[in-house]
């Protein structure tokens, strides 16, 4: 694939799960307020969000994944640099588009939808030392299943389904104390459009961390490498610029 083709794929996957996934939040609070929902206390948001998340997610990689490998997630990118499956040209690029895509979702939020129910569609910590370690804890959860499911021999057919079903259950465990982000791009378009940023360090930070723990593991337990040396220099090659030898303007002597 081109270069501009897995740019384009991730712009538009991001945006499906941004914009479904947001969406649907809303569609929760138009169906019962956002209020209780039964009587078991949840929050309507509490039980629609991580399907709706969970399957844009699914339609995301369906679409795309075949494209650009369906990250839509700068975490996720985060964690397949650092295993050496993307080029560090190709990690700032995903990023730029992954944002691109989840800014564009929430712009056009705008057209069918207001300011304000835009801004209700944030991730809003409802503390941030808890949020932050929720959001460490589950990307790293979410970024393993990944390294791991899309390498795997036995498991790699079951990828895109595995993949999603995971962000499903993170939703369900920790939308209540921090709005489930594991996601930078995710946390910015509502952020940026909504003009939300309460706690948004939370978001950038936590799924970093959480990346990186991934990598980690997956490296120690999965592939049995506890050697971080040559990781480190590889990654040092990859990110820091060529150089080019200095001239100077005369030809070497011969001989």
């Amino acid at each position: 694939m081109k270069q501009w083709q897995r740019y384009l794929a991730e712009l538009f996957g991001t945006f499906i799960l941004v914009f479904g996934g947001t969406t649907a939040v809303l569609a929760a609070f138009k169906v019962v307020g956002g209020g209780p929902f039964g009587t078991g206390g949840l929050n309507a948001v509490e039980l629609v969000a991580p399907f709706a998340f969970g399957l844009a997610l699914m339609a995301g990689l369906y679409a795309f994944a075949e494209v650009s490998g369906g990250h839509f997630n700068p975490a996720v990118s985060l964690g397949l640099f650092l295993d050496r499956r993307l080029t560090f040209e190709d990690l700032l690029g995903y990023w730029i588009f992954q944002f691109a895509g989840a800014i564009l979702a929430s712009l056009l939020m705008l057209i069918p939808f207001n300011h304000d129910m835009v801004k209700a569609t944030a991730t809003v910590p409802a503390s941030n030392g808890q949020a932050v370690f929720l959001e460490i804890v589950f990307t790293a959860i979410f970024v393993l299943v990944i390294l791991h499911s899309t390498k795997s021999d036995r498991f790699g057919g079951s990828a895109l389904i595995s993949i999603p079903l995971t962000l499903l259950f993170i939703h369900f465990a920790s939308i209540p104390f921090d709005g489930t982000s594991v996601n930078p791009a995710r946390s910015l378009g509502p952020a940026l459009v909504g003009d939300q940023w309460t706690g948004f360090w939370v978001y950038v930070i936590g799924p970093a961390a959480g990346a990186i723990i991934a990598w980690i593991i997956y490296t120690v337990v999965i592939k049995g490498d506890t050697n971080f040396r040559d990781d480190m220099q590889a990654l040092r090659a990859e990110v820091r610029p060529p150089t080019t030898p200095p001239t100077t303007g005369s030809a070497p002597p011969a001989g």
